[in-house]
């Protein structure tokens, strides 16, 4: 039961961590306009992301541009977008295979390779969370050494935006997951007594036939136990010979009369 438990909340951290994955990848605030130095405008606010950069005004307007090139964008975008798709595609791999190897669901059930399953679900959550985090911590190093640049222009540096703190939660969150996840590995035996462990549901695997239907065993007479019926039983049979032997000898008479009434007849009928 511990184990099941763990199993479902690893699976619902890993699961936390695919949605911070997607948020992360999908929306543009990786990093934002700093306003230091001379930059004290605040009336626009600029944002960059990995798919686009976005321009926010104080009137309420929003404009988004995405980046019309692949080849020109630099070294540490375009690793940082091939990463985040990646962890995102293996996220979703490690929440279906974890549904399957977990003990609370009937998917294989009472199978020898349930619990493996399940530790490769928590291996993917581990491998998605490692390659979501490693974009988003270069992303913040580069971050914050463009900001610490003594010769950048104030109106070019940038802030971590809040993206780079979700990913940072989310590739924590499955790989946290993932570890509670491969922790079910370690329960395919009872080191104890060398056998299976018992999910917590019923067992469906044992073999189903009349084989598993109760005989019945009608109930014996005992004389010892019962005396009274016993002897309520011999006295009913006794009765009954007694019956039967008397009724023998008036049956006899009755035929030898009518075997005599028949030779009477035939006696007279053809004198």
């Amino acid at each position: 039961m511990a184990i099941a438990a763990l199993e479902l909340m690893g699976f619902f951290f890993g699961l936390f961590g695919m949605l911070g994955t997607f948020v992360a990848t999908l929306l543009p605030y990786w990093a934002r306009s700093a306003h230091v130095g001379s930059n004290i405008v605040t009336a626009v606010e600029s944002m960059k992301g990995l798919w686009m950069e976005c321009v926010y005004q104080s009137t309420g307007v929003f404009q988004c541009e995405t980046y019309n090139t692949l080849l020109g964008l630099t070294t540490d975008l375009q690793a940082a977008r091939a990463m985040m798709v990646i962890s995102s595609i293996i996220s979703v791999m490690a929440c279906a295979v974890s549904t399957v190897g977990m003990q609370c669901t009937v998917c294989i059930d009472g199978s020898a390779v349930k619990s493996k399953v399940a530790g490769v679900g928590g291996f993917l959550f581990l491998l998605a969370g490692l390659l979501s985090l490693i974009p988003v911590s270069w992303n913040t190093h580069e971050v914050v050494q463009t900001f610490n640049m003594q010769n950048m222009p104030p109106t070019l540096k940038f802030e971590i935006g809040d993206c780079l703190y979700v990913g940072l939660a989310s590739s924590l969150s499955s790989m946290l997951g993932g570890g509670l996840l491969s922790a079910s590995c370690c329960d395919d035996f009872d080191g104890s007594r060398g056998t299976k462990r018992h999910y917590p549901y019923p067992d469906r695997t044992g073999p189903r036939g009349p084989s598993h239907l109760m005989s019945y065993h009608p109930a014996t007479l005992n004389s010892t136990t019962s005396p009274n019926l016993a002897n309520k039983n011999q006295t009913l049979n006794s009765h009954i010979s007694i019956g039967t032997h008397s009724s023998m000898p008036a049956q006899d008479s009755r035929k030898s009369a009518r075997q005599n009434t028949a030779a009477g007849y035939d006696a007279t009928g053809y004198v």
